[in-house]
């Protein structure tokens, strides 16, 4: 017999003190970039995710350094894009998100709506507020493991519990 109880919580299992997610539920990163937060979209793309059923863990604005938006972004670092997109990134303040439910990574993805926003259906965030593929609104993360490094960086570990 097992030391080790599992008993639910609202994200989850626990056992042993350890958080045991259970297999769909997931947490991602969401971003209100500059362009949005500047033009006063934060609140209805805030009011968009709750409307999903999607649950904000954690939430703050932010001005990002250059320094800091070269790291968020190092995957990208090779790419002819990077240094433009660190500069929109750094233009103003964004909103950082912790997001958390089940599929909460494809569900916020579908949200936002492509990459995009000239291509975005009208119904999602891109599609309402953004107005091109750099200046679309909103980042979110695209797998676990990039949802686990982009949480880490604009969060720690209290502010998520």
């Amino acid at each position: 017999m097992s030391r080790h109880t599992e008993r639910p919580s609202k994200s989850g299992f626990h056992r042993g003190g350890a958080l045991l997610a259970s297999a769909a539920m997931q947490r991602t990163l969401a971003l209100v970039k500059p362009d949005a937060y500047a033009a006063g979209h934060a609140g209805a793309i805030l009011a968009k995710i709750q409307e999903s059923g999607l649950t904000i863990v954690a939430a703050k604005s932010l001005h990002l350094t250059r320094g800091q938006a070269e790291g968020f972004y190092h995957v990208h670092k090779e790419r002819p894009f990077f240094g433009d997109l660190c500069t929109f990134m750094t233009e103003g303040k964004i909103m950082a998100l912790v997001l958390e439910g089940e599929n909460a990574i494809k569900r916020w993805r579908d949200l936002m709506g492509p990459t995009n926003a000239t291509e975005a259906p009208a119904d999602t965030i891109r599609g309402q507020f953004g107005t091109s593929i750099e200046r679309n609104a909103t980042h979110g993360s695209d797998a676990e493991d990039t949802a686990a490094f982009e949480t880490a960086y604009f969060f720690a570990g209290l502010e998520l519990r």
